[in-house]
C-alpha cells in the first residue's frame, strides 16, 4: 500500500517535534497506522532558519497554502496557532479534499462548529487530541472509552503554567510577579501571559470538553473566566493553614437549571488527588454514572507529549482513510443531528463554598458588623480567623471559609462589607470545591 504523504504547517515547538517523533518511531508507527507515513512539505516563516528536526526529505515553503493545495498531500498537520489563518488553511484543506489534524485549542473552541461541519460536507476528519491537555488522551477517553457513560461533570487542571506558578509560589514562598517572571525564562509562560494567567487557555480547552462530555455545540463564550493574576502569596498560606490547596480548574458540571462551565482559582481540600498535581503537570478528573471517576494525569504540554497525541490522531486518520464516512467516530463524540444547544447557568446561580480575605481596622465590633451582613444574604460562616498581623494602621486580615451559599448573595455581601468604613482593601474571594 502506498505511503500516506503529510504535511506540516509550522515547525515550532510541536511542529519540530512531531516530525522528530514520525521519524524515530517510523517501523512502529507504520505497523500500528497499517502504512508508512512520510512528511514531504512543511510550512514556515523563514525557510533558512535551522529547525530543530531533521528536513533534509521535506520540501520547505514560506507558503502555507501552498501545502494545503498540494496535490501529492493526503494529511494536513495544522500545527501553528492563531484563529483566523489557520481556519482559513484548515477550510482549504478540507475543500482540495485532505483531513486535518490540528493542536489548536482556539480554534477548536472558537471556529470547531464550522469546521466539523465543513469536513462531515467533505466526508473529511478533523482530529485534535492535542489540543487538550497535551499528551494525556482525555478527548479519545471521553469521546470513545466512555461512550457507554452519562457524564455527570469533570474538572481539571487545565494550563501547565497555572499550576507551575502555583506550586512555586506555595513551595519556595515567592511572590506571584517573581515566579512569573521564572516561568517566562523557562519557557513556560509567553512574553505576553494573559490567555495562560487570565485563564482564556484553559477555557478553551475546557469548552471542548464540555462539548464532547455532554454532547452539545461548543460555545466559548458561555465558559465564565477568572485567572490567577489576582491571588497573593499570603492566600496560599492561609489555605494551607485552613488544610486546601489553591488550583486553577476548569469544571464542567449538569446542573438542574443547565450546565456550570466555569475557569477560576479553587481551594481544593488537600487530600484530593488534584490538591496534589504540582509543577507543569496537568490532571483531569472525570465522573461518569458508570464509572464513576476516572483521574487522567500526565504532561500537558512540551513538544514531545503534545507530538504524541498529534501523532497518535495522525495514525487514527491514516486507519480511516478508507473507512466510511458514516461509521467514523463523530468529532465532538454524539452524532452532529443530535448535538443540543444547552441552557448555561450564570455564575451568579451557582453555589459553593468560598474563602474570603479581609482587609479591615483592628476595632472592637468590626467582626460583628461583617457576621452580620453575612447573616443577612444567607451566607453561613464555617471557619473565621483574625490573623493578628496589623501594623501602625492597625488593619488585619481576616480569613472566612463559608459553607455553600448562592454566588450572587456572596457577591453582594461582599460588595457590602467593602462599604463599610472599616473595609480597607478590596475583598479577595475564591471558590471552594470539595469535588465530591
Amino acid at each position: 500500500m502506498k505511503p500516506v504523504h503529510v504535511g506540516v504547517i509550522g515547525l515550532g515547538t510541536v511542529g519540530a517535534g512531531t516530525v522528530d517523533v514520525l521519524a524515530r518511531n517510523a517501523p512502529e508507527i507504520a505497523r500500528r497506522a497499517g502504512r508508512e507515513i512520510t512528511v514531504t512539505r512543511a510550512a514556515v516563516r523563514d525557510t533558512s532558519r535551522p529547525r530543530a528536526c531533521d528536513t533534509r526529505n521535506i520540501a520547505l515553503t514560506d507558503d502555507p497554502f501552498a501545502v494545503v493545495a498540494d496535490s501529492r498531500i493526503d494529511v494536513v498537520l495544522e500545527l501553528m496557532g492563531g484563529e483566523e489563518t489557520a481556519f482559513d488553511l484548515v477550510t482549504t484543506a478540507l475543500e482540495h479534499g485532505k483531513h486535518v489534524v490540528t493542536a489548536n485549542k482556539a480554534l477548536i473552541a472558537t471556529r470547531g462548529n464550522e469546521l466539523f461541519a465543513k469536513a462531515s460536507e467533505a466526508g473529511r476528519v478533523v482530529a485534535f487530541e492535542a489540543a487538550v491537555a497535551g499528551g494525556i488522551p482525555v478527548i479519545k477517553v471521553l469521546r470513545e472509552s466512555l461512550a457507554g457513560n452519562r457524564i455527570d461533570s469533570l474538572a481539571g487542571i487545565l494550563n501547565g503554567t497555572c499550576n507551575f506558578i502555583l506550586t512555586e509560589i506555595r513551595e519556595q514562598g515567592l511572590e506571584y510577579g517573581a515566579v512569573l517572571n521564572e516561568a517566562q525564562r523557562l519557557g513556560y509562560a509567553e512574553a505576553d501571559p494573559h490567555f495562560d494567567v487570565g485563564g482564556i487557555d484553559a477555557a478553551h480547552k475546557l469548552t471542548i470538553l464540555a462539548s464532547i462530555a455532554f454532547g452539545t455545540h461548543l460555545n466559548f463564550d458561555s465558559v465564565h473566566i477568572e485567572g490567577i493574576d489576582q491571588l497573593r502569596q499570603q492566600d496560599i498560606i492561609y489555605a494551607d493553614e485552613l488544610g486546601y490547596r489553591i488550583k486553577h480548574l476548569g469544571i464542567a458540571r449538569r446542573q438542574e437549571g443547565g450546565l456550570d462551565l466555569r475557569v477560576h482559582p479553587c481551594l481544593v481540600p488537600e487530600e484530593h488527588l488534584l490538591a496534589n498535581v504540582s509543577g507543569v503537570m496537568n490532571a483531569v478528573l472525570i465522573r461518569g454514572d458508570v464509572v464513576g471517576d476516572t483521574l487522567h494525569y500526565g504532561a500537558g504540554a512540551g513538544a514531545q507529549p503534545t507530538a504524541s497525541a498529534v501523532v497518535a490522531d495522525l495514525v487514527d486518520v491514516v486507519r480511516t482513510l478508507t473507512a466510511d464516512p458514516g461509521n467514523r467516530v463523530p468529532h465532538l463524540a454524539f452524532q452532529p443531528a443530535q448535538l443540543a444547544d444547552s441552557e448555561t447557568l450564570a455564575i451568579t446561580e451557582i453555589q459553593c463554598a468560598h474563602y474570603l480575605r479581609l482587609s479591615v481596622r483592628d476595632e472592637p465590633g468590626v467582626l460583628a458588623e461583617v457576621t452580620k451582613i453575612l447573616g443577612q444574604r444567607q451566607v453561613s460562616i464555617r471557619v473565621i480567623i483574625q490573623k493578628d498581623l496589623g501594623g501602625d494602621d492597625r488593619v488585619v486580615p481576616v480569613v472566612i471559609v463559608t459553607h455553600t451559599a448562592k454566588e450572587a448573595d456572596v457577591a453582594q455581601a461582599v460588595r457590602e462589607i467593602e462599604a463599610l468604613e472599616v473595609s480597607s482593601a478590596p475583598i479577595v474571594r475564591i471558590r471552594l470545591e470539595t469535588l465530591e
